[in-house]
């Protein structure tokens, strides 16, 4: 209670907001191997080996493509784990990261 006989009421915003979301983006380039972004996405991104067959694909003809849409710090790291893998099996595979259009 302060001193003059008011109270300060605090009122706690307990309300969740989910995380914002980001695009995971694989770019194409004439170096990686299409073997390898399809294990990539196999091994990262948990897809059949036909649906990671057919994004490597979009990949390839169209220049990139939105491979997961996840909260920023999965996508994050999700994000440095391919790009370690494939600097580790020498590819300049690039990836990059975008806010999800609201």
């Amino acid at each position: 209670m302060a001193q003059d006989g008011t109270a300060t009421k605090i009122k706690v915003n307990t309300e969740l907001k989910e995380p914002p979301l980001f695009r995971v983006i694989y770019l194409n380039d004439n170096t990686t191997a299409m073997e390898f972004v399809i294990d990539s996405l196999v091994n990262f991104f948990d897809y059949s080996a036909e649906t990671a067959l057919q994004i490597t694909e979009n990949i390839h003809t169209q220049g990139s493509a939105v491979v997961a849409v996840l909260p920023y710090e999965i996508a994050e790291q999700k994000g440095v784990e391919v790009t370690m893998c494939a600097r580790t099996n020498n590819y300049p595979l690039q990836l990059k990261l975008e806010p999800e259009a609201v």
